[in-house]
């Protein structure tokens, strides 16, 4: 989407305006301001001449002319209002999100005859729920090195519900720990929570910028040993005193505080600070839910066109006078709402694609019980340390006792062992592609017997 921004500028900074002005151009001969400046050039003739203007055919067939035409500014005006009470009822913070209306209060759905018709507000859209994936931030320095924001602690409602009024979770700055340095990289490590203070995440952001700078210590400059302490900031609400592991002593091993100080100015903003961007960018990221329409530019066109005939097109108001600059202004918004509706349809398809992508499989591992491993594999089985590492985890083997009849749990495992405990689940991914390739050979239903693991 950066890619594409300034082809985004250039449609609606340069490409949408003049659309309109060509969608209008076959009325201009017909505009009301040129009917006026006629009428009065005209006037001033007939005055000069001593004549009345109003006794005049040639200024009452212009007087006639200036009520049939159309006023092009005014009616322009008319339809940037229009199609951004159209578009404005489908997005919210740059979002769709459907909020189809027939009239104040009522609701209009779509519907072609059906017996029974099961409808929802989000019908035919997918719901993307940012905060059940959440990821571990990255991002570069003015000076190449690189700062992480890392998440560890995090907390979600289950089963898509919907977060209680006053419960809602934030990103919240560590209280414990905020800052560690490692190999020259710097973390600073947040908790997903509710915030018992119930503040906005502006607010959140705001206070975590100002105690991440307040407690980052100087540079290495000396010999220092063990581990430093940074006094608390009681301004910004971070009220434990936290202890920073870093490296070489009581310092950190650059200036993280003038890298992170770095100004990225924005017009409302001259004074943001790198730190800040990155972090207003982090915490946007995981903090809307969002949908995406399965066919934006269908169902934006069909409610276009619901929205003129319900909203745009009065039939009481068509009569001789006014019908022609009714009939200019339906054209042009349909004209105009197709070109931003194929413009939208684009960027919704784009997202669509996106998220309808197939994962690439990077690595493929198969279980499957040890009844359903040929016997010549048992001894490399033995041998594996790391599948019995995961078998003492998972199954506790190191606690099976043997008897008369079953042997028990030896150091190393026997073949008899494994034949006694035939239910013990194999996972390839603890052994090479030559062992893989002859487990897998031996199956003539791969699909029945051995299900994927990863």
């Amino acid at each position: 989407m950066n890619q594409k921004r300034d082809e985004i500028e250039q449609f609606l900074d340069r490409d949408l305006l003049p659309q309109v002005k060509t969608a209008f151009a076959h009325y201009e001969g017909d505009d009301q301001s040129s009917v006026r400046e006629e009428m009065e050039r005209l006037r001033k003739t007939l005055e000069d001449a001593g004549v009345v203007a109003e006794t005049s055919p040639k200024y009452q067939a212009l007087q006639a002319r200036l009520t049939r035409s159309v006023d092009v500014s005014a009616l322009e005006n008319e339809v940037f209002s229009q199609l951004t009470n159209f578009f404005r009822r489908y997005y919210q913070e740059g979002d769709f999100l459907s909020l189809r209306r027939y009239k104040a209060g009522v609701y209009a759905i779509p519907y072609e005859g059906e017996e029974v018709k099961l409808h929802w507000a989000n019908a035919d859209q997918y719901y993307i729920k940012s905060s059940e994936n959440f990821r571990d931030y990255t991002f570069k320095l003015p000076s190449g090195r690189r700062a992480h924001f890392k998440l560890v602690d995090a907390s979600t409602e289950q089963n898509n519900k919907k977060e209680q009024a006053g419960k809602e979770r934030r990103f919240v700055l560590c209280a414990e720990t905020p800052l560690v340095e490692d190999e020259g990289e710097l973390f600073i490590r947040f908790e997903y929570r509710v915030d018992e203070d119930g503040a906005k995440q502006a607010s959140l952001n705001e206070a975590a910028v100002q105690a991440i700078l307040a407690v980052i210590p100087p540079p290495l400059t000396g010999g220092g040993q063990g581990v430093g302490e940074v006094g608390r900031s009681d301004e910004v609400g971070i009220t434990p005193t936290p202890t920073l592991p870093r490296q070489g002593g009581g310092s950190f091993s650059c200036d993280w505080k003038r890298e992170l100080s770095t100004l990225a100015p924005t017009a409302k903003n001259l004074r943001r600070t790198v730190l800040e961007k990155h972090l207003t960018d982090y915490t946007a990221k995981y903090s809307f839910d969002y949908f995406i329409h399965k066919d934006l530019g269908g169902f934006l066109r069909r409610e276009l066109d619901f929205f003129i005939k319900n909203e745009v097109l009065f039939i009481d108001d068509l009569d001789a006078d006014h019908i022609k600059a009714t009939i200019s202004k339906v054209k042009v918004i349909k004209e105009i709402g197709h070109k931003i509706i194929a413009f939208l349809e684009q960027l919704e398809n784009f997202q669509k694609k996106l998220w309808l992508k197939k994962k690439f499989v990077v690595e493929t591992g198969y279980c499957c019980t040890l009844d359903k491993v040929p016997e010549e594999l048992y001894p490399a089985i033995i041998a594996n340390q790391a599948q019995v590492e995961e078998w003492q985890r998972l199954f506790a083997i190191q606690d099976i006792e043997g008897d008369l009849h079953t042997p028990g749990y030896s150091d190393p495992l026997t073949i008899e062992f494994l034949k006694a405990n035939p239910f013990l689940v194999l996972d390839t991914v603890f052994f090479d592609e030559e062992f893989t390739d002859k487990l897998l050979a031996s199956f003539d239903n791969l699909d029945h017997y051995c299900p994927v693991n990863s």
